[in-house]
């Protein structure tokens, strides 16, 4: 009866929960908890340690990891635990950002892709730049129309436009606005379109876009959630978003330097956005880290808006 008691007494504290509750259906490190909870290493190390003490969970080391797990519990207890699942509102967060961690664990290809950009670009090898990839899958890339979302000048537009059927650049400032199209008339660019409008209420027709990319546009944005679903608006059924931005970072000097109104996002946040607009086949990923403090992050997140 004492160890039921015990057992009951942690299971009241909603952090130690959800940790059972993620727990439950897969083995997590420390580290992985952290990044779904958000919580220090101490503070999970501790709860894990009473856990552990009320033979509650169980640890293996593989490699240099310690991995934790639910030990096989009794019914009653483990209703307890499903329980939680209505009465935490975390829990939603928490399931969805443990899906996350799974899939990257389980996306080697991730891991390689990572290891040769790491190497590109440090020894000089003729022909080989950036610039040259950049160019090829431009090339490569089939007739569409593009909305490139908080353009800018429109550098990234007048690339796009090289292969594109049309671009519409969508910018809020009139300056940058009026700068990037007297640059593509300039230029002789006759499919690139610079339209004045804001992220949350686009100057664009519905269902009239194959691609929507916004690329360290959306922590510039009031409520990035509405951002993402005028994007969603826009796209034809079948058509793609592309969000270039910073993962969520601490240098508060980005709020008067950059004029940044979010400090980027967590990845599960960013494809929380994506899905409640209503795309699917949310994919995101770190594809660039800054090797000069105060090493901020890019993501990369791209979904799909449903054929029907």
């Amino acid at each position: 009866m004492a160890s039921i008691l015990k057992s009951l007494r942690l299971l009241a504290d909603p952090s130690r929960l959800r940790i059972l509750l993620l727990l439950e259906n897969e083995e997590l490190s420390v580290a992985e908890l952290q990044e779904i909870l958000s919580m220090g290493q101490s503070r999970i190390s501790t709860h894990l340690s009473q856990l552990k003490q009320a033979e509650l969970v169980e640890d293996r080391r593989t490699g240099k990891n310690i991995l934790y797990s639910l030990k096989p519990q009794p019914q009653s207890l483990l209703a307890v635990l499903r329980q939680g699942l209505l009465e935490i509102p975390e829990a939603v967060h928490d399931a969805a950002a443990l899906q996350l961690i799974l899939r990257k664990r389980q996306d080697r290809m991730r891991g390689y892709f990572d290891s040769l950009a790491g190497k590109f670009g440090r020894a000089y090898l003729p022909g080989r730049s950036w610039q040259g990839l950049a160019e090829m899958l431009l090339k490569l890339m089939p007739p569409m129309v593009i909305a490139d979302l908080g353009a800018g000048e429109g550098t990234f537009s007048q690339l796009l436009a090289q292969r594109a059927q049309h671009v519409i650049a969508v910018d809020n400032s009139l300056k940058m606005v009026e700068f990037g199209a007297a640059l593509a008339v300039e230029h002789g660019v006759t499919n690139l379109e610079y339209r004045l409008g804001d992220l949350e209420a686009l100057p664009i027709e519905s269902d009239s876009v194959d691609l929507a990319f916004l690329s360290q546009a959306l922590h510039h944005a009031q409520h990035p959630q509405r951002a993402v679903a005028e994007a969603y608006r826009i796209l034809k059924p079948g058509g793609r978003i592309a969000i270039l931005d910073l993962r969520k970072h601490q240098f508060e000097e980005a709020r008067e330097l950059y004029a940044d109104l979010w400090l980027g996002f967590a990845e599960v946040e960013l494809e929380s956005f994506l899905r409640a607009a209503g795309f699917r086949e949310v994919r995101s990923a770190v594809v660039h880290r800054e090797s000069e403090s105060p090493h901020l992050e890019t993501l990369l997140a791209v979904a799909d808006k449903s054929q029907t």
